[in-house]
């Protein structure tokens, strides 16, 4: 995993860092895992537009990822790791020894020729998917199910990780991204390894056309609107614009907005910090 930075022969490469891609094995993805995405604009069915800053970008076709690693105690030859434009993560092409081949998401250190398992019995090694009852305390885990045979949901973007901490009867402790200690059901998978692409979060754009490749459109700052636009809005000059808060009035920046009633509050040890 390494960056770039750029001879800036042009005043958007100034500051632009770009990803070396050195564990991108190959360009071309397999066509049979491939899917059309269709784009919505940030518009309802009715084309009213619901969500703002959305729009444009290049045209992507979405990559069927295995989240659920459901086909236990059969081999896989990984064959290639891939850029995925739909999420931060590398991915991998594996196939098993039927034939059958699946995007995974990549860990970091995962090669090609190296074999991946997933179920009972599947040694704790990098990008085997396991039950959170077999794989030994204090394991760097990644693609963590929150129920059992849903699927991959916690830690899965560029660079992420957890770790298993405890394990107390029917529960797993687990010390999530965030910094929050969480129980999981000991029946729920993960994956061994931190997420590939970890020097993702280094990386700088250098111009905003790059951000409209991506499908985000320009967001105008709160302080700079009118009052009657948002309620950090208004002021003489350049006026800070108070507590900074949404548009509908919630504070952000530090005020917590999980229901106090909220039924999995009970699995949560300790919150992530402030």
């Amino acid at each position: 995993m390494s960056v770039r930075k750029l001879k800036p022969i042009t005043p958007a490469q100034r500051f632009r860092v770009v990803n070396g891609f050195d564990a991108i094995t190959t360009d071309k993805p397999e066509k049979s895992l491939l899917v059309p995405k269709k784009r919505s604009g940030g518009r309802n069915n009715k084309g009213k537009m619901t969500a703002r800053h959305i729009g444009g970008g290049h045209k992507k076709r979405y990559r069927i990822i295995d989240f659920k690693r459901n086909k236990f105690n059969v081999a896989a030859e990984v064959k290639s790791i891939e850029y995925d434009p739909n999420r931060t993560a590398f991915i991998a092409l594996v196939e098993y020894t039927d034939g059958e081949k699946r995007y995974i998401i990549a860990q970091n250190g995962l090669q090609v020729g190296q074999k991946v398992e997933s179920g009972n019995g599947a040694a704790p090694e990098v990008g085997n998917a396991l039950y959170l009852s077999e794989i030994p305390l204090g394991t760097i885990i990644s693609c963590i199910e929150l129920h059992p045979e849903k699927g991959a949901a916690i830690a899965r973007s560029a660079g992420s990780f957890a770790q298993l901490m405890a394990r107390d009867g029917r529960y797993a402790t687990v010390k999530m991204p965030s910094g929050e200690t969480r129980m999981i059901l000991l029946t729920c998978m993960a994956t061994i390894g931190a997420i590939s692409n970890s020097d993702h979060q280094l990386l700088v754009s250098g111009k905003a056309g790059r951000s409209r490749w991506l499908g985000r459109r320009p967001r105008t700052r709160p302080v700079a609107m009118n009052p009657v636009d948002h309620p950090m809005g208004g002021g003489e000059g350049r006026a800070s614009g108070g507590h900074p808060r949404s548009r509908n009035g919630i504070p952000a920046k530090g005020f917590r907005t999980r229901s106090k009633t909220k039924s999995t509050n009970q699995f949560i040890i300790e919150r992530r910090k402030k």
